[in-house]
């Protein structure tokens, strides 16, 4: 947790290149290096690796309006998802969206492509609208201000789901009807998380004083979001 806080703490104005995301992309390189190719968090790990270099360098070149803006909401969307990396490895619970990944992370009658779609929900079904939360606390505005930063950062994690089903989808083909993967997939779609994400963030900015009922909010959108996980890291006969 320590080494978030102090990615955290590393937003913000800077003199010189912009490189606020920076911190976080070494970490989730770091990870990288210390996992096994065929881990389930590690197959996550180097899709969001990608998204967050690509989104690194599209606020680099001045593609988001408010550079600032977009790397807040870039560094504490990864925060989250380092947080629970964090969590695990010293024992400690994760958020229930993602503890379907940490305990299946080595099935071997998961494919790659499961591993990496049951992190993007976690990521996107959960994270995402906290992080917006978190963002808009500390540059003191409202979700409202941040709707067009969410939508160029969802947009390029739907290009990289298309890339994501391209690069791990089994075989060279597409996957037969009958293949349970195929069925699997069908029952999941990240338009329809993203757009949840947006909904859940701005309910949580109008029950910010409310923290009962914002802390219950959250618990429900957590354990809900983890029984998708479940569903899409069901273990399948490989063919």
């Amino acid at each position: 947790m320590a080494q978030t806080q102090q990615l955290g703490q590393q937003i913000g104005p800077r003199v010189g290149p912009f490189v606020a995301v920076d911190p976080v992309v070494d970490r989730m390189r770091a990870l990288r290096s210390t996992w096994h190719p065929a881990d389930g968090v590690a197959v996550f790990n180097r899709v969001y690796l990608t998204v967050t270099e690509e989104i690194g360098h599209a606020i680099e070149a001045g593609a988001f309006t408010d550079r600032r803006a977009a790397a807040t909401l870039d560094v504490r969307f990864a925060e989250r998802y380092l947080a629970a990396v964090d969590a695990a490895a010293t024992g400690r619970p994760a958020p229930a969206c993602w503890r379907p990944l940490f305990h299946y992370r080595r099935h071997p009658g998961v494919r790659p492509l499961q591993f990496a779609l049951a992190g993007i929900n976690a990521h996107i079904g959960h994270d995402l609208a906290l992080a917006v939360v978190d963002a808009c606390r500390i540059l003191e505005c409202a979700p409202a201000d941040l709707e067009d930063e969410f939508d160029r950062v969802g947009d390029v994690l739907v290009l990289l789901e298309e890339r994501i089903r391209e690069e791990l989808m089994p075989g060279p083909d597409l996957l037969e009807v009958a293949d349970p993967l195929t069925h699997l997939l069908g029952c999941w779609s990240l338009d329809r998380a993203r757009d949840g994400a947006w909904l859940a963030a701005r309910s949580l900015w109008q029950l910010r004083r409310l923290p009962d009922l914002a802390e219950e909010f959250t618990e429900r959108l957590d354990r809900s979001v983890g029984l998708v996980g479940r569903m899409l890291l069901t273990p399948l006969t490989r063919p």
